[in-house]
């Protein structure tokens, strides 16, 4: 009943949902938005925008989803929803999720860049290229919300590695985004889905793959949140992303993924594992582009006392405290930054900070120091 005849097809609704992917291209736009009975919109500099005026009906978006899934549409009626990625051409791709909504199918492409950004091109901190030289084993967490820039950051990261060390890396991914390519390292990149049923099994495969190096493209159920600890535990470097805005939530939600009477075992290994967490926040910068403010937690001695005494409410003072020795941050130190090298103003800063009201003084007493020191020069060039 849900068979498609691909030779009945035209595919003449998704050649015209490619020429809205190149506008969207063309304004430096991360995603398009197609929704039945709906105007297409893009996500441009954060911002959802109209792109045209064409509506597509009900048929019209299930036609669409025919022919971007072809003889996967059984799929998309099975599960409601579904993603897979779209290639433009050989420059371009997409990362796209069709589901069912209350007036049909909609549709969401992500757009993928082709070249893999270096850590520098992303302004990333040095901590985080640190740890990408430096750590070959314990868990690493990239996490934040969804279109935060996560995968982008782990790939630059593997690209890293991929470029300066003699590994086997293997990435779990649904779907794949970023295609790498053999260097000093062999990497095997796994869909699922495609290559292998879900997380957990791909891990549990992984570990008799010889690697030294799992990429999870996301913990989201316990199976898989035990699978990734139990590879950090026994040697390996695991970088992994959860959806969780900081690293007191990202320590919280592992660990209340089980029982109770489990729980302090599970911050025991935690402790013990955890190399690092870096949580992310897309900002708007003044010319009108987006950027990351980063938190940094890095796993030391007081770290892992915290975790395993259960006082996760201090880890903001240690990664406050910690700067200077250890390269952690708070996502406030990274946006007070950026709001000193001119990067963001001080309304965006204070909009994405955690703790505004303490911000917000500390960029006054900034802005207070920098007008004096212009005075003072200003005086010495009329002297």
């Amino acid at each position: 009943m849900f068979d498609v005849d691909v030779s009945k097809l035209d595919f003449k609704i998704r050649d015209m949902i490619n020429e809205y992917l190149k506008i969207l291209i063309s304004r430096n736009g991360s995603d398009l938005h197609v929704k039945a009975n709906g105007l297409i919109r893009g996500r441009i500099n954060g911002e959802v925008e109209i792109l045209g005026d064409k509506i597509l009906s009900k048929d019209d978006m299930l036609i669409l989803a025919k022919e971007l899934l072809r003889t996967n549409f059984k799929e998309l009626v099975e599960k409601r929803s579904v993603d897979f990625i779209h290639n433009l051409d050989e420059n371009f791709r997409f990362r796209v999720n069709v589901f069912f909504q209350v007036d049909g199918v909609s549709a969401v492409f992500r757009t993928i860049p082709t070249n893999i950004p270096t850590m520098q091109e992303l302004n990333l901190p040095k901590t985080i290229q640190n740890i990408a030289t430096n750590t070959h084993r314990g868990l690493v967490l990239v996490t934040g919300p969804t279109g935060s820039g996560k995968s982008t950051t782990l790939a630059s990261m593997i690209q890293h590695i991929n470029a300066t060390q003699k590994r086997h890396i293997i990435t779990i991914e649904d779907p794949i985004e970023f295609i790498h390519k053999d260097n000093l390292s062999i990497i095997n990149q796994r869909s699922v889905g495609q290559d292998v049923a879900n997380f957990a099994e791909a891990l549990r495969a992984a570990l008799r793959e010889d690697p030294d190096v799992i990429l999870v493209g996301e913990m989201r159920d316990l199976q898989t949140i035990e699978m990734a600890m139990s590879a950090a535990q026994t040697g390996h470097l695991v970088l992994a992303t959860m959806h969780t805005i900081d690293a007191k939530e990202s320590i919280n939600r592992i660990v209340s993924m089980f029982d109770t009477n489990e729980q302090n075992r599970i911050r025991v290994t935690l402790a013990s594992t955890l190399v690092a967490t870096i949580s992310q926040r897309l900002v708007k910068t003044i010319n009108e582009k987006r950027t990351a403010a980063i938190e940094i937690l890095i796993n030391n001695a007081r770290t892992q006392d915290i975790i395993l005494n259960s006082n996760d409410h201090e880890l903001f003072s240690v990664m406050q405290e910690s700067k200077n020795f250890f390269g952690m941050q708070t996502f406030d130190m990274h946006l007070l930054e950026l709001f000193a090298n001119g990067t963001i103003n001080a309304d965006e800063a204070l909009k994405n900070a955690t703790r505004a009201n303490d911000l917000k003084i500390q960029i006054k007493n900034l802005t207070l120091k920098n007008s004096i020191h212009n005075d003072i020069i200003a005086l010495k060039d009329l002297s």
